[in-house]
């Protein structure tokens, strides 16, 4: 048994794939994902997995090159958790942010019912 880090098999397994400028979508459990792409469904009830939760998690094992959030999250709770967390994150429109769903190497759904929390992390290398 793993001693730390991610214990969900398909969730820790995706991101043992994952390499430089891959995409990773954290969604609130409201975000249209698409049929076919490869979402890890971490949702239980409302509020559970917490986004932030989540995003703390992945940002143990995982090293950012940028982000990207929803313009209609600034000057809420989703834009504070984001700034708490991240030095940096690019803003975009929702239904822009929508698009991109088809190119993520892995879509994790959340039990998270805050509007707009969603976050697209690129990914980077530690060399």
């Amino acid at each position: 048994m793993k001693k730390r880090g991610i214990l969900n098999a398909p969730l820790s397994s995706a991101i043992a794939t994952l390499g430089h400028g891959d995409l990773v979508v954290i969604a609130d459990c409201g975000l249209p994902l698409p049929l076919n792409g490869p979402i890890v469904d971490l949702a239980l009830i409302p509020g559970t997995p917490s986004f932030t939760a989540v995003l703390d998690a992945l940002l143990d094992e995982l090293v950012v090159e940028s982000a990207l959030v929803a313009e209609e999250c600034r000057g809420g709770r989703v834009e504070a958790w984001i700034r708490e967390r991240l030095t940096h994150a690019d803003f975009t429109p929702h239904e822009r942010f929508k698009s991109l769903l088809a190119s993520a190497k892995i879509l994790i759904r959340t039990g998270e019912a805050t509007p707009y929390a969603n976050v697209g992390i690129r990914c980077g290398v530690p060399f």
